[in-house]
């Protein structure tokens, strides 16, 4: 019987931690350099408003994060609904515009990648594989494009 291997990632620094949002790799959208996937992510939040430009300055991923958890800036109105494809958007430029990167995303094959921490219900697994793994079914998604591409 053929198993369906299995990557786990989650640590910027671990193996596969380029798949993290938090990993070190510029991308390039709205006419703006942005230290991270992370960092657009979360400046999408709040599109338009002068915060939006403080998240993308922030000097980390981590600080970027907290600045999108903060809730003293409301979120825009469509967040929930627009967040998979703002996510998209981010992971499509992360892969395309890293060669090396796209390499990575593509040499995993048909592995379900997931992300696995406790953290995180949503973009992860939960830690015991109750979460959505929502971060993993878009890594999947964009690869099934890169493959679709050659």
């Amino acid at each position: 019987m053929n198993e369906q291997k299995i990557i786990n990632f989650y640590l910027a620094n671990g193996e596969y931690g380029c798949f993290s949002n938090f990993s070190r790799h510029h991308i390039y959208l709205k006419d703006k350099v942005w230290q991270t996937s992370e960092h657009y992510f979360q400046a999408q939040k709040f599109e338009g408003t002068n915060f939006e430009e403080k998240v993308r300055l922030a000097p980390t991923p981590k600080e970027a994060a907290n600045l999108g958890r903060n809730r003293k800036f409301p979120l825009r109105k469509d967040w929930e609904e627009k967040k998979d494809d703002i996510m998209r958007e981010a992971l499509r430029a992360k892969f395309t515009q890293n060669k090396d990167l796209k390499k990575i995303l593509l040499e995993t094959g048909d592995a379900e990648l997931v992300e696995h921490t406790a953290n995180d219900n949503y973009w992860g697994d939960g830690g015991d594989g109750s979460g959505k793994n929502m971060l993993g079914k878009l890594l999947m998604e964009v690869r099934e494009e890169l493959r679709k591409e050659f």
